[in-house]
């Protein structure tokens, strides 16, 4: 295995076409992982993903508070915004997109199931308070590099590409792999410049394709 590492995120039903909180164009994401996935294995690259694991009764649930999705709040301290329902453990809408290559990703880290606190991270919740397991399988394996893509471009992959930044990982973004909800229309955008300032470098996957060995 070599020292890099594709980071799907939350390549799920619930995030696209029909589901429950889908983005925009949110399929268009799985060929660009499957072609990826494909571009790994034959490097010997280590395939990973997470998973959005939401308890059924998730602070961040507008249900839980009686408010409308998408209505501005807070959740144990933190600012959140309610979202409707979404990949509640068990349920069709949290399991990854069937037309993802599942069968070559060798691990999978679950997130988001305090239902206390939301977590845009696959490496910590929102306050920084507790840690996945996705952080020390990466080291165990002697990961550096990241490819990161995924769903949504503005919560959580920007958030999961910070915190790896943070974490001393060399992070390059798939552009074209990503999709954002963009509850405001330059949201994704401005994830990606946010991404780039803090040190990812963004790719496309045909740049990618094109310019790495």
């Amino acid at each position: 295995m070599s020292h890099r590492a594709l980071l799907l995120v939350d390549l799920q039903n619930d995030f696209c076409a029909g589901g429950a909180l889908a983005v925009t164009e949110g399929d268009s994401t799985i060929d660009v992982a499957n072609r990826l996935i494909a571009w790994c294995n034959a490097r010997e690259d280590a395939v990973v993903a997470s998973q959005d694991w939401h308890p059924a009764n998730h602070g961040s649930f507008a249900s839980q508070h009686h408010v409308a999705p998408f209505t501005q709040g807070e959740l144990d301290g933190l600012a959140q915004t309610f979202w409707p329902d979404h990949c509640v453990q068990q349920t069709p809408g949290a399991e990854l997109h069937p037309l993802l290559n599942q069968k070559a990703i060798d691990a999978v880290f679950h997130k988001g199931e305090n239902p206390r606190i939301d977590s845009y991270s696959a490496f910590f919740d929102n306050g920084h308070r507790q840690k996945t397991e996705l952080d020390a399988w990466l080291r165990h394996h002697e990961i550096r590099d990241l490819i990161v893509m995924g769903l949504a471009t503005d919560y959580c992959v920007k958030f999961t590409v910070l915190d790896a930044l943070k974490l001393g990982y060399n992070v390059s973004v798939i552009t074209d792999g990503c999709r954002g909800v963009n509850i405001q229309t330059q949201d994704s955008t401005l994830a990606f410049m946010e991404m780039s300032v803090a040190g990812a470098t963004l790719y496309t996957l045909a740049d990618w394709e094109e310019t790495q060995p």
